[in-house]
């Protein structure tokens, strides 16, 4: 009754997740069966100690675990705010995110009516066959501070903040509609170091010519490329502020 509950308030406030209610549905009826395969494929790994439907029955089924999973992503928020809200401990939340997290980045972004980007090669090579602009950015969101005594505890500070924070590379294309957000790194992890480490250099140097204006944490981006320009701040600068009119 709690999760129902629970599942209805998510769904039907936008506010929540950020998503339509018709997004949910989908991602449901699209990343539930894969979620489905590998989890089987994991039992299926070990050896059996139980008969085939015996043991304890998962309590949290997969439309809660993905929206439990929609509300961290969104809001930062830590396990134990949606375990209350679904009525589970911590540690379920926790192991229910592990599970779901990588299934919406390996769905990717749909740009266009068939059309999917999954991976950073075709988000770069996306712009660069139309003639297209995108944009580069970092965004950072901010986290708690890791464990005393743990290793590179001071490697999440942001430089930018002064705050505890992770970091990760945006592209989008000129209309600001999303391409891919990169893999998460350290708040300390300066801009053009992300780039440079996500292979974006490579790419770019190899692929069909593509603008991509950039702000100053990409300054001297550009002596490592063939193919682009070099990032100017002032170009980032004058398409934000045209598209936000």
């Amino acid at each position: 009754m709690v999760r129902s509950v629970a599942r209805a308030v998510v769904v039907g406030n936008r506010r929540i997740t950020g998503l339509s209610p018709a997004v949910p549905a989908e991602l449901v009826a699209e990343v539930g069966p894969v979620w489905q395969e590998r989890h089987q494929a994991v039992l299926a790994a070990r050896p059996r100690r139980r008969a085939v439907g015996a043991g304890a029955k998962y309590k949290l089924v997969f439309v809660d675990r993905l929206l439990a999973t929609l509300i961290h992503l969104r809001h930062g928020v830590t396990h134990d705010v949606p375990g209350c809200w679904f009525g589970m401990s911590r540690s379920t939340i926790t192991r229910a995110i592990a599970d779901v997290r990588p299934l919406p980045a390996d769905r990717g972004c749909t740009v266009e009516p068939g059309i999917r980007l999954r991976t950073l090669a075709e988000v770069i090579e996306h712009p660069g066959a139309g003639g297209q602009t995108a944009i580069i950015d970092a965004t950072e969101i901010r986290g708690r501070r890791p464990a005393a005594k743990q290793p590179d505890r001071n490697a999440f500070v942001s430089g930018k903040n002064k705050q505890n924070a992770i970091k990760a590379m945006v592209i989008t294309d000129a209309g600001g509609h999303l391409l891919l957000c990169g893999q998460a790194e350290p708040g300390s992890c300066a801009d053009i170091t992300q780039a440079r480490k996500s292979g974006l250099v490579e790419l770019l140097a190899a692929g069909p010519p593509v603008q991509i204006p950039a702000d100053a944490g990409y300054q001297g981006l550009g002596a490592d490329l063939v193919n682009t320009a070099a990032p100017q701040e002032e170009a980032f600068i004058e398409l934000v502020d045209k598209r936000c009119r």
